[in-house]
C-alpha cells in the first residue's frame, strides 16, 4: 500500500533527544520511528527498519527526505537498497519539498508541547503515547477526501479495497 514515505529528523527538548519518523503520504499514518539521544544515521535507520518491519514498505517504494547528513550517509542509501527501495531528496533550502512531514511537527509540538520532560524514559513514553494511541489512531482527518478517518482506518479502508 505504501508507495511513497516521508523522513525528517526533529529534536525534542530534553537533553537532546531527537525522533525520526517516517510518515505515509497516502494516509498520514506514522508507520515507523526512533528516538535517540543522538542525531546519527543509526536513527533514521532505525526508523526505516520499523516501517519495514510492520510491513509497510512495498518494493520500489520511494522513501523522500531532505538533504541532512543523516539521509545522505552510506549507512542508509545501502539500507534502502538492500530492502528495494528508492530514495528521493527534496531541493536545497525548500521546506515545501516535505511539508506532510512539516505538518506532522507543528502537530506533535501543539499536542504534546516544547516543555523539557524530567528524564528521556518520560520524553519517549508520551512521544509513543501521541504517535501510537493519538496520532494513528484517534486523530481524526479533517479532509473529505480520506473520509474523515483516521491515518490507521484510512490503511485499513485502503487494505479491504484491495483485498475485495
Amino acid at each position: 500500500m505504501t508507495h511513497r514515505i516521508l523522513s525528517h529528523p526533529n529534536e525534542m527538548p530534553l537533553s537532546r533527544l531527537y525522533l525520526a519518523c517516517r510518515l505515509d503520504l497516502a494516509t498520514r499514518e506514522v508507520v515507523g520511528y526512533a528516538m535517540a539521544d543522538r542525531h546519527r544515521a543509526e536513527l533514521v535507520v532505525d526508523a526505516l527498519d520499523m516501517s519495514h518491519g510492520r510491513g509497510g514498505l512495498e518494493p520500489g517504494c520511494v522513501i523522500y527526505s531532505d538533504r541532512g547528513s543523516e539521509y545522505t550517509s552510506a549507512q542508509f542509501r545501502d539500507r534502502i537498497r538492500e530492502l528495494g527501495l528508492r530514495q528521493s531528496c527534496g531541493r536545497t533550502g525548500s521546506c515545501f519539498d516535505n511539508a506532510a512531514a512539516e505538518s506532522f511537527w507543528a502537530l506533535l509540538k501543539e499536542e504534546i508541547g516544547t516543555r523539557t520532560w524530567p528524564d528521556r524514559a518520560t520524553a519517549r513514553a508520551e512521544v509513543f503515547t501521541f504517535i501510537e494511541t493519538f496520532h494513528n489512531c484517534r486523530r481524526l482527518r479533517k479532509h473529505k477526501i480520506f473520509g474523515y478517518l483516521t491515518p490507521a482506518g484510512t490503511r485499513e479502508r485502503h487494505q479491504h479495497a484491495i483485498a475485495v
